[in-house]
């Protein structure tokens, strides 16, 4: 599997219901964190352009190489024909009568978002873009997730034959690539082997487990000690006795607020490597306040996949981490 960008891939045509006049729209095609932006030459060889190049190409915090927060494509409003507007996230962009900014779901085809923003000049439009850039991003992003949440739902594991799951009453939406590497009952595991073709390039893991809540106003701060005392522990390298995954020492991870089933939480975003071997690659670790039972939840998930961009992947193990369900 080349982390399930193909099944995005699908007929661009459209087709009338029988018997009543609603249309059915086409399913939309698209990269994961792609976007087409429908603007003229002059606007995206311009500051129009430049704005959008530099906001939209930030860097996703932990990732191993450089990569985007979201890839972006140009076509010039004539060329938006058709086949064109199947894309699943479009901005559209340039000047206009007024100055106006909003989103239409499903416009063309779905699942899709669009993003019209229009300026009376072309400095008003920049202006307009750096208001909302920040909410553009999130907007692109948001609907990403929930479009491969859907996808990953219609192969939804049963969760319920996972012990620590089910001892620590919580649920996932897992697709069936994953198998179980370990599930103790307060330690789980899953991997799932990503392939390109026949060859295996890596994989995705999730572990997941929960500790005593001690105090709240430091969790933050203990995110990396408890990654590594966890790895040390679970974790092994191919020598057992001198080898583990910890989080690389030469990088310091970046931690944002987040939240997770309506609970308070830490998002951290990093790269692990194995203590004395040359295996690392980035990880995501959402630590979850469960005020009501008394602890933190700690869901990670990481990948290893050498000399091929992870985006992706760490972005599919994002949205595995937003399904969780907590009693």
């Amino acid at each position: 599997m080349k982390h399930f960008i193909c099944i995005f891939t699908i007929a661009l045509v459209l087709v009338s219901c029988k018997g009543n006049d609603k249309i059915v729209l086409r399913s939309s095609v698209g990269k994961l964190n792609k976007v087409m932006v429908v603007a003229n030459i002059n606007d995206w060889n311009g500051d129009i352009g430049k704005e959008i190049r530099n906001s939209f190409g930030e860097l996703v915090a932990g990732l191993p190489q450089p990569e985007a927060t979201l890839s972006v494509s140009q076509i010039a409003p004539n060329g938006f024909n058709s086949v064109m507007k199947a894309s699943r996230n479009i901005l559209i962009i340039g000047e206009g009568s007024k100055d106006e900014f909003f989103v239409k779901k499903d416009a063309y085809a779905k699942p899709q978002t669009v993003v019209y923003l229009k300026g009376k000049t072309k400095q008003r439009t920049v202006a307009l873009f750096k208001k909302h850039e920040k909410e553009i991003i999130d907007i692109f992003l948001a609907a990403d997730l929930k479009m491969i949440q859907n996808v990953f739902a219609q192969t939804k594991l049963d969760d319920t034959q996972f012990k620590t799951l089910q001892n620590l009453g919580i649920s996932l939406t897992l697709h069936d690539k994953f198998r179980t590497v370990d599930d103790t009952g307060e330690f789980l595991w899953l991997r799932h082997h990503l392939t390109s073709g026949i060859a295996k390039t890596g994989s995705n893991n999730i572990i997941l487990y929960s500790l005593p809540l001690e105090n709240e106003e430091t969790v933050a701060d203990s995110i990396v000690a408890v990654r590594n005392r966890i790895g040390k522990k679970y974790i092994p390298g191919s020598d057992p006795e001198t080898m583990h995954m910890i989080t690389e020492e030469a990088y310091t991870p970046s931690t944002f607020d987040a939240i997770i089933d309506g609970k308070k939480a830490f998002e951290t975003r990093g790269k692990w490597e194995v203590k004395n071997d040359f295996m690392a690659g980035p990880f995501i670790n959402y630590t979850i306040i469960d005020k009501k039972n008394n602890r933190i939840i700690v869901f990670e998930g990481f990948t290893y996949a050498p000399s091929i961009n992870k985006r992706a992947f760490i972005f599919e193990l994002e949205a595995i981490a937003k399904t969780m369900k907590i009693k």
